[in-house]
C-alpha cells in the first residue's frame, strides 16, 4: 500500500509507523511526495499529518527535520519550525540565520517560521533582512517575515506599509494593505477601507479584510457591509467558493435580513441572491468544491431564494445617489429609466458610464442621455466611449 495513503489514512497502526519512518529515517523522497499532494488533500487531513509528524519527534531525531527544509510546504512549516525550536532552542539559531541569509526562498520561509518562536532580542541584527523578505514575491516567505515584524512591533515596517496606502500605484496600495493585514494592524482598518472604496482592486482588498476584522464586526457598519459586497462579488474568481463556510455567509445573510435590514444590507442581499443563484446553477463553479462546500452553497441559495426581492429593491433605491458607497452595486438592480437618468449628472464619470451601459442593456439609451452625460465628462477617452455606445 502507498505510504502516503497510510500516512494520511485512518489506521493508527499504519500512520504512526509511517510517520516514525519518515522522521527516523529522514525520508526526503517521501516528504517531497507528501508536499506535492498539498493541493489534493483536505486541510483537516494535512493537519492530521502534521500532528502525526509532531508526535513521533523527540530529542534524538528532531534534527532529521532539517533535511526536509528543501521541500517547502505551508502545511508543515509550523510543525517543523515549532519542533526544531522546542527541542533545539536557540542553539539552532546560527544555522537558521545562515539558511535565512543564503538559502532558497522555501528554506528562508522555514527559517522565518522558526524565528517566530525565538525571543525577539536574538533577532535585532536580522531586522533589515526580515524587512526585505517581508516584501518578497514568494508569499509564504513574506507572510512569515511579517509575522515576525508584527511580533516585534517593528514600527519602521508598519510606517512604510502605511506610506504605500497613499501611493499613486494601485498595486503598491494593495501591497500596503496585505502587509498591514499580515502585520495585524487593526487600528488602520478605516484607512484600508477608504483605499478599497477608490481602488479598481477593491475586491482583492476586501478579500484581505476578514483577516483583520471579524465578519460579526463588519456587518455592524455600512463600511463593513460594503466590504461584504466586494467579497460576494469576488467569489469564486478571487475568493475560493470554500470561503462561504469560513465566513459563515449563511449566518451573516440570515442575521442581516432578520435583524438589520437597511438600504445598504438590502444591496448586499440582492447582490448575494444573484451570485449564489449563479454558483448553485453552474456545474463549472461547483466542480472542484468538496461536498460540504456544495451543500453550503445550496443552503445559502435556498435561504436567499426565500427573501423577497421586491422588498430588497424598494430599500436599495435609497442608495441611488451620487455620494452613496453602494450606488455602483444598486444600479444593477434598477429597471426604471427615469431612476437611472437622475444619476447622469453625477460628478463621477465611472458611474455615468455604468448608468449609460445599464440603459443600453435595457434598450433605453437615447441621444439625450448621452448629451446629458457628455456635459459632465471632461476626459476625451471617456467621451469617445460614450459617443460609441
Amino acid at each position: 500500500m502507498d505510504l502516503i495513503k497510510k500516512l494520511t489514512g485512518k489506521n493508527s497502526d499504519e500512520y504512526e509507523s509511517v510517520a516514525k519512518h519518515l522522521v527516523d529515517d529522514s525520508d526526503t523522497e517521501l516528504f517531497a511526495k507528501l508536499v506535492k499532494q498539498d493541493d489534493f488533500l483536505f486541510d483537516f487531513v494535512k493537519n492530521n499529518v502534521a500532528n502525526r509528524i509532531k508526535n513521533v519527534c523527540n530529542k534524538d531525531n528532531y534534527l532529521n527535520l532539517m533535511k526536509f527544509l528543501d521541500f517547502y510546504s505551508p502545511s508543515y512549516d509550523t510543525v517543523i519550525a515549532e519542533t526544531l525550536y522546542n527541542f533545539g532552542g536557540i542553539e539552532l539559531l546560527p544555522a537558521m540565520k545562515e539558511i535565512f541569509i543564503n538559502g532558497e526562498n522555501g528554506k528562508k520561509a522555514y527559517a522565518a517560521k522558526y524565528f517566530s518562536y525565538v525571543p525577539k532580542e536574538y533577532l535585532n541584527e536580522l531586522l533589515p533582512a526580515i524587512r526585505k523578505t517581508a516584501e518578497s514575491e514568494f508569499e509564504p516567505l513574506s507572510a512569515n517575515s511579517i509575522d515576525i515584524l508584527s511580533n516585534m512591533k517593528d514600527d519602521e515596517f508598519k510606517n512604510n506599509a502605511l506610506k504605500l496606502l497613499n501611493s499613486d500605484d494601485e498595486f503598491e496600495q494593495y501591497n500596503g494593505v496585505k502587509y498591514l493585514v499580515s502585520y495585524k494592524a487593526v487600528e488602520v482598518l478605516p484607512e484600508i477601507i477608504e483605499v478599497m472604496k477608490k481602488s479598481s482592486l477593491s475586491e482583492n482588498i476586501a478579500s484581505e479584510i476578514p483577516y483583520l476584522a471579524s465578519m460579526e464586526d463588519l456587518i455592524k457598519t455600512e463600511d463593513g457591509i460594503l466590504v461584504l459586497c466586494n467579497i460576494v462579488n469576488a467569489i469564486p474568481e478571487i475568493i475560493s467558493s470554500s470561503a462561504v463556510q469560513d465566513y459563515d455567509l449563511f449566518g451573516i445573510f440570515e442575521e442581516l435580513y432578520l435583524n438589520n435590514l437597511t438600504s445598504a444590507s438590502a444591496v448586499l442581499l440582492r447582490l448575494a441572491q444573484d451570485k449564489f443563484a449563479e454558483l448553485a446553477g453552474n456545474d463549472e463553479y461547483l466542480y472542484e468544491c468538496d461536498k460540504n462546500t456544495k451543500d453550503e452553497i445550496f443552503a445559502i441559495n435556498q435561504l436567499l431564494v426565500g427573501i423577497d426581492s421586491f422588498k430588497l429593491k424598494n430599500l436599495l433605491y435609497d442608495e441611488l445617489y451620487d455620494g452613496s458607497d453602494f450606488v455602483f452595486f444598486a444600479v444593477d438592480y434598477v429597471d426604471e429609466p427615469e431612476e437611472l437618468e437622475t444619476l447622469l449628472d453625477s460628478s463621477n464619470p465611472t458611474l455615468i458610464l455604468k448608468v449609460l451601459s445599464r440603459l443600453k442593456d435595457k434598450d433605453e439609451l437615447t441621444e439625450a442621455h448621452k448629451e446629458l452625460a457628455l456635459k459632465n465628462i471632461k476626459n476625451d477617452e471617456l467621451k469617445q466611449i460614450i459617443e460609441a455606445l
